[in-house]
């Protein structure tokens, strides 16, 4: 059997499908001690591939999968979602353990104002599906709005999206919270159900609606919500989780990984 190299990569947690495309490209992978920039390229059981002169291993579909490693964590308010920062700022690599094995891929970018939900995981092949809109994998987003917000206009565009500047939106969920706290007149709470990930979508979507998002958070990622952390702490997902989420997207496989366990970090 044979797989493209770009997923082979993803699978043994270089990064994700995507990113590994970009890192063929570059130069940077070897397949049998010759450079490889065509992401195209398959790759079978015999091949030997190497990332920046690393020999990399992942396994192939024979009907067995070993369980990823995931990390679901808290993210705050003005950490980036990046692996590091040339101006040093703060990123969410800073506050998730390093792992001697592999490396933890997120899932799903956070911009530095928006706080909640940021799954990881040492699964490329999992994290391309858990974002690509073809699975159609939910996440949720409490929004505080003010500004002289067209609430009629947004829920009239939850079944067939709305338009934004680079084309129509999924179609979407809504409603309006009741957070129990006085508020001034031109402010209000929604939550937002997606099932796409564009770039600051949410803050557009909101824009577009003549509003301004006050403070932005997301509030779950598939079936997985802040419950129990704080921000800026993290736990690993046990096994159950890991494997509903393989099965949520198609690759629901058995393994014999036993290096999940539940704690909390901060």
């Amino acid at each position: 059997m044979t797989v493209r190299l770009q997923r082979y990569l993803a699978q043994a947690g270089i990064a994700s499908r995507r990113k590994c495309e970009d890192l063929i490209a570059a130069g940077l992978v070897a397949v049998n001690g010759r450079v490889v920039t065509r992401p195209g390229t398959t790759v079978g059981p015999s091949d030997q591939v190497t990332y920046r002169g690393k020999i990399v291993e992942a396994e192939f579909g024979n009907g067995t999968r070993s369980l990823p490693r995931c990390l679901l964590f808290n993210k705050p308010v003005g950490v980036l979602t990046t692996r590091r920062d040339p101006g040093g700022r703060k990123t969410v690599y800073g506050f998730i353990p390093q792992l001697d094995e592999g490396r933890l891929i997120y899932v799903g970018r956070l911009d530095r104002d928006t706080e909640g939900v940021l799954l990881f995981t040492t699964d490329g092949e999992l994290a391309h599906r858990l974002t690509h809109p073809r699975w159609g994998v939910d996440r949720v987003y409490r929004v505080e709005v003010s500004g002289e917000f067209d609430m009629d206009r947004i829920a009239a565009e939850s079944e067939r999206g709305l338009e934004l500047d680079d084309g129509v939106t999924g179609p979407y969920r809504l409603r309006t919270l009741v957070s129990g706290q006085p508020a001034p007149a031109d402010h209000l709470t929604i939550e937002l159900e997606l099932s796409e990930g564009r770039k600051r979508e949410v803050r557009r979507m909101v824009a577009v609606c003549g509003g301004r998002v006050e403070q932005l958070v997301r509030t779950r990622y598939a079936f997985l919500t802040l419950a129990g952390l704080a921000a800026g702490e993290w736990r690993w997902l046990d096994r159950s989780e890991v494997e509903k989420l393989l099965a949520l997207v198609g690759l629901g496989r058995g393994g014999s990984d036993n290096r999940m366990v539940e704690q909390n970090g901060s």
